[in-house]
């Protein structure tokens, strides 16, 4: 890392060149719908949290994490839905959009539950 500063002039003025750090945590991870939720949520309404994540190169392992427990929290609720009132595999077959319909209720629902605990907070 270069401590060195550099500035350019302005007028009359010296102006510092700064620069943001890349932060590089899980860069192969492409982020997914609940990270760029969460994402936008931080900068329309928790600017000085989203500014000091930008700051001090925290702000994509937030985004990362979150994106990736919004994740594994829907599969586990779908899960619980299905065990609580579980649908005849043979929906599937005999009537596909009475099942499609179920399964999305059932997303929606644990949707709801997630931005509540993981996004919106």
């Amino acid at each position: 890392m270069n401590n060195k500063i550099t500035y350019h002039k302005v007028g009359d003025y010296y102006i510092p060149n700064l620069y943001l750090e890349r932060e590089n945590y899980k860069n192969d991870y492409q982020i997914g719908k609940y990270g760029h939720l969460r994402l936008q949520y931080l900068k329309e309404y928790k600017k000085a949290e989203y500014t000091i994540m930008l700051m001090d190169g925290t702000l994509r392992k937030h985004i990362v994490d979150t994106d990736i427990q919004a994740k594994e929290r829907l599969e586990i609720l779908i899960k619980k839905m299905l065990e609580k009132n579980p649908i005849d595999e043979s929906l599937k077959d005999n009537d596909p959009l009475k099942w499609t319909g179920i399964m999305n209720n059932y997303k929606h629902s644990a949707e709801e539950i997630i931005y509540s605990e993981i996004i919106y907070y």
